[in-house]
């Protein structure tokens, strides 16, 4: 399981050959979500304080999360990705 970046406790991971819509799978605490990279749609369950740093995350990474769904689809492994500081 790809392990692209982590902050404050939140894993962010990507795994090969995923469905579409592009997304990433997020894990914290025991919780776990699924968020699309375009919509920021939310599958799963994630308390609303980390959900919004994942969000605050996204907003600044949404062009290295596209490249790295393109990698994995091409077989290559994603690159880290930075944490939000």
């Amino acid at each position: 399981m790809p392990q692209i970046s982590s902050f404050y406790g939140i894993i962010i991971y990507m795994y090969i050959n995923e469905h579409n819509p592009p997304h990433f799978h997020v894990v914290y605490q025991g919780y776990k979500a699924t968020v699309t990279i375009e919509g920021g749609i939310v599958t799963g369950c994630m308390p609303r304080r980390a959900l919004n740093l994942v969000y605050e995350w996204l907003d600044l990474h949404k062009e290295e999360l596209m490249n790295n769904w393109i990698r994995l689809s091409n077989q290559e492994a994603p690159l880290k990705i930075k944490p939000l500081e």
